[in-house]
């Protein structure tokens, strides 16, 4: 865990959590205190000790959810127990989900990850303002890596925070397109939103904040064109990326045990079904677990793999 606050007005603290929890950033008012995300269920403690520590005798008053990806709001629940008159914001695409807690449509069960249930107060309605510590600031739809994810843009320190719809190198798996549904168009959209925005720091889902964003834009920009010259490259990085989550949060597993997780998890029996079904599953499993080994994210010894990188 880092935490970066050079950057960043003296309210905000940003606690960058690395890859399976999402950063969390904590913003302090003289009446209230709010937190943007949650990150995973199996960092939750630290989470809450992470905020307990930066707030001493505050209260945390506000949860906002920029999206509802486990990453993201896996950490809603310990929050709200700690916090009885926490209020939560989530966007509103899968409200009626949450209220129903349905981890189907929610996409925890076929991805094979973990949420616990929890609750919300309020919706994040994009073309609106919302105040986080002592400002305003601005909700805006930001499709893409997920249809119903939102950004927030502080317009007078010119603070954006960008969820995953861009990081200093690139933008989150874009999961509609897994799905079969068009959205490279939508990725495109937020960016050209991000960029008008003008921000000077940006807070990303994941990674360090960061000031030099025209690089980070043309970065993605660019990623984004070699995913839809070549769609199929952007399917087997995402599935080594939902790999490498779950490793993540095992850190080492039996081989064979791994394979049967994919193999009883819907979403990589979607995938495999819809675009890999010439090959068998195990060795697709297998030869995608030896792309992560090469890349330097994991590590096998015999039969045993294990997270690395």
């Amino acid at each position: 865990m880092t935490l970066h606050p050079t950057l960043l007005p003296q309210n905000i603290t940003v606690f960058e959590r690395g890859w399976l929890s999402s950063n969390n950033i904590l913003i302090r008012g003289q009446t209230s205190c709010a937190l943007i995300d949650s990150g995973y269920v199996t960092h939750a403690s630290q989470t809450l000790a992470l905020i307990r520590q930066a707030l001493a005798d505050r209260p945390l008053d506000l949860l906002v959810n920029t999206h509802l990806h486990s990453d993201h709001c896996g950490g809603n629940a310990a929050l709200q127990m700690a916090y009885p008159a926490l209020m939560t914001h989530i966007p509103p695409g899968l409200a009626r989900h949450v209220s129903a807690w349905d981890p189907q449509a929610l996409s925890y069960s076929p991805t094979g990850q973990s949420c616990p249930q929890f609750r919300f107060d309020a919706l994040l309605m994009p073309g609106t303002e919302i105040r986080l510590g002592d400002k305003l600031w601005q909700v805006h739809g930001a499709p893409g890596h997920d249809p119903h994810s939102v950004i927030l843009f502080e317009p007078a320190t010119r603070v954006l925070v960008s969820a995953d719809a861009l990081w200093e190198r690139g933008f989150g798996v874009v999961f509609p397109e897994m799905e079969g549904l068009d959205a490279f168009e939508d990725v495109a959209k937020t960016i050209d939103l991000i960029e008008a925005l003008s921000p000077s720091i940006v807070i990303p889902g994941h990674g360090p904040v960061f000031a030099n964003v025209a690089p980070a834009i043309a970065y993605a920009r660019e990623r984004l064109r070699s995913f839809v010259a070549n769609p199929a490259k952007h399917i087997k990085h995402a599935v080594k990326v939902l790999l490498k989550f779950k490793l993540l949060e095992v850190q080492s597993q039996e081989l064979s045990a791994f394979v049967n997780w994919a193999q009883g998890t819907p979403y990589f029996l979607m995938i495999h079904q819809q675009y890999f079904s010439e090959l068998d599953f195990s060795q697709w499993v297998d030869d995608l677990i030896a792309d992560l080994v090469r890349a330097g994210a994991a590590s096998r010894d015999g039969m045993v793999i294990r997270n690395a990188g």
